[in-house]
C-alpha cells in the first residue's frame, strides 16, 4: 500500500516530451550584406581572372554571379526585414520558380504574338506582367492564407527579381556569345547597368501589382479581380512599357528639336545612326532623365502601398 507524502514535501518532475528541432531553416541577420559584398568581390574576381586568362569556362560563373547578386540581395533584404513569418521556402519558391516560369511564359508569348511595331513595348509590358502575376497565383495556389498587402509585396518583388535574374543571365549570355567570339567587354557592359537598374524594374512592378492582388484575396484563398487590381495591373504594365521604349522615346525627341529626318523604325532599334554632339547629348539626357521620373514613379507608388499597410506605418 502506497501512502500518501506529507504536505510540502519535494514532488518529482516528470520531463514532458521533447519537441523536435524546427526543420524550417532560418537565416541570420544581415545575411544580405554579406551576400552582396561577398557576391560582388567574387564576382570582380571572376571578371578579372576571366579577362586575364581567356578561359572561357568562367563565362556562366561571370554570367550568374553579375545576374543574381543585385536580385538576390533585395530578396535577402526583404525576407530579413518583412517576411520571416512568410518562410524562407515560399520566398525562394517565388524567387526561383516564378522567376523561370515567368521568363519561359513570356519568351513563348512574346514569340507568337508579337511583331515589330510602334506597340510593341506595351504588348512586352502586358505579356511579362501577366505572366510574372500568374506565376504567383500559381505558387499561392495551395496556400490560401497567404494574403494581405505586405505578403503581396514582398512576394511579388521575389518573383520579380526571380525573373530579373534569369532575364538578366540571358542578355547577358546573348551578349558575350557573338559572331566574332567571346566579347567580354559587351558582357560587362551588359550585366552592370541590368544589375545596377534591378531594383527600379521587374521587382518593384510585380510588388506592385502583387500587393494588389493579395490585398482582394478572400479567405478561401480565391482571386477576385476587382477595378483596383486590374487598373493597378495596367498601371504597371505602363510603367514596364515606358521604361522600356525610353530610348526610343529619347530618339524621337531628339530627332523632332534637332529637326532630323529620321524613320520610325529607329524608335524600336533606340539609337541615332552617326549622331552629333548635341544629339548625343540630348539623347543622353532624355533617355536617363525618363529612367528616373519612371523609377521616381513606381518607388513613390510603392512606398504608398507600404505606408497604407498598419503593420508598415513605421517602416523606414
Amino acid at each position: 500500500m502506497t501512502q500518501a507524502q506529507p504536505p510540502g514535501a519535494p514532488r518529482a518532475r516528470i520531463p514532458g516530451p521533447k519537441r523536435p528541432p524546427s526543420s524550417v531553416p532560418r537565416i541570420r541577420a544581415g545575411l544580405w550584406k554579406h551576400w552582396l559584398w561577398g557576391g560582388l568581390a567574387l564576382w570582380t574576381l571572376t571578371a578579372v581572372a576571366t579577362y586575364a586568362t581567356g578561359d572561357t569556362t568562367l563565362l556562366p560563373t561571370l554570367i550568374l554571379l553579375g545576374s543574381f547578386l543585385a536580385p538576390g540581395t533585395f530578396v535577402l533584404w526583404a525576407y530579413e526585414r518583412h517576411a520571416r513569418d512568410l518562410g524562407v521556402s515560399l520566398m525562394l519558391g517565388c524567387f526561383a520558380v516564378g522567376g523561370v516560369l515567368g521568363v519561359v511564359g513570356a519568351s513563348v508569348m512574346e514569340y507568337h504574338l508579337l511583331h515589330p511595331s510602334l506597340w510593341m513595348f506595351v504588348g512586352v509590358g502586358l505579356i511579362e506582367e501577366a505572366v510574372k502575376l500568374a506565376a504567383l497565383m500559381y505558387l499561392l495556389r495551395t496556400q490560401p492564407r497567404v494574403r494581405g498587402l505586405r505578403a503581396g509585396l514582398v512576394l511579388g518583388a521575389s518573383v520579380g527579381f526571380g525573373f530579373a535574374a534569369f532575364e538578366s543571365a540571358g542578355h547577358a549570355f546573348g551578349a558575350a556569345v557573338g559572331m566574332q567570339g567571346i566579347d567580354l567587354r559587351s558582357l560587362l557592359e551588359t550585366e552592370l547597368p541590368r544589375g545596377l537598374l534591378a531594383p527600379l524594374g521587374h521587382g518593384l512592378w510585380t510588388a506592385i501589382s502583387g500587393a494588389a492582388l493579395l490585398a482582394f484575396r478572400r479567405p478561401n484563398g480565391r482571386y477576385r479581380l476587382a477595378a483596383p487590381v486590374v487598373l493597378t495591373c495596367l498601371g504597371v504594365s505602363l510603367l514596364h512599357a515606358l521604361w522600356d521604349s525610353t530610348h526610343g522615346i529619347a530618339v524621337w525627341i531628339v530627332a523632332r528639336l534637332t529637326a532630323t529626318d529620321l524613320p520610325l523604325s529607329l524608335f524600336a532599334e533606340g539609337y541615332i545612326p552617326q549622331p552629333t554632339d548635341t544629339q548625343k547629348y540630348l539623347f543622353t539626357l532624355f533617355s536617363v532623365g525618363g529612367l528616373v521620373m519612371i523609377s521616381l514613379v513606381g518607388i513613390a507608388w510603392g512606398r504608398s502601398l507600404a505606408r497604407s499597410d498598419p503593420p508598415w506605418r513605421n517602416t523606414p
